[in-house]
């Protein structure tokens, strides 16, 4: 395992995060992590879009190597308008994985998501989904303050505005990272142990 890690530049980091090396404790363990997927419950989706190929990938390879897939469906902010939405990988043929339901537009606001991480002893969040500016972003800030390590995945996100990508992913970074790490669908595939033989 720890030679299969050694893939990047340091055995058990995520390649080019910024503004830190991913996990903050240098040791990427799959069975502590998992991909918190979040959408909105309407008006906009990754589904067709080139962040849910990626998004797609990162689900594959989290699962072959041990981690956990939850999907998050959050309310949408109130000037959302459009169809109704399902679960964010339901129409992207993925293994079942849990599907919370939270009634903020933050993924851990009565949802249960907060004690399916901890009975799961997961502890290293990727996040990615619909929403990057609003619910993906709360839900970053609230795992943060909950004491979990979080690495947005960037390129995996779709964003309500694009104008305002380059915004959230400087708020991630600022201080050093006070709401985690930012880093892309590539470089996280290639730091789990399984991300060749699953590709």
């Amino acid at each position: 395992m720890t030679t299969s890690r050694a893939r990047g530049p340091a055995a058990g980091l995520v390649a080019g995060t910024t503004p830190y090396a991913w996990p903050w404790g240098g040791q990427l363990d799959p069975t502590r992590t998992a991909l918190v997927v979040l959408g909105p419950g309407r008006g906009l989706s990754v589904v067709g879009t080139g962040a849910g190929d990626r998004l797609r990938s990162l689900v594959d390879v989290v699962l072959a190597a041990g981690g956990a897939v939850i999907q998050v469906v959050t309310a949408p902010p109130p000037a959302a308008l459009g169809p109704e939405l399902g679960a964010p990988l339901a129409a992207m043929g993925t293994p079942a994985t849990p599907v919370l339901t939270s009634r903020g537009i933050d993924g851990f606001y009565e949802s249960g998501l907060e004690t399916l991480l901890r009975e799961g002893g997961l502890d290293h969040l990727l996040l990615a989904g619909a929403g990057l500016e609003t619910c993906i972003h709360s839900t970053m800030r609230s795992a943060n303050d909950r004491g979990l390590e979080c690495l947005l995945v960037l390129d995996a996100c779709v964003a309500y505005q694009v104008d305002l990508v380059g915004s959230a992913r400087s708020q991630v970074e600022m201080s050093g990272g006070i709401f985690g790490a930012v880093g892309e669908t590539a470089a996280v595939l290639d730091a789990f142990p399984s991300a060749h033989s699953a590709l």
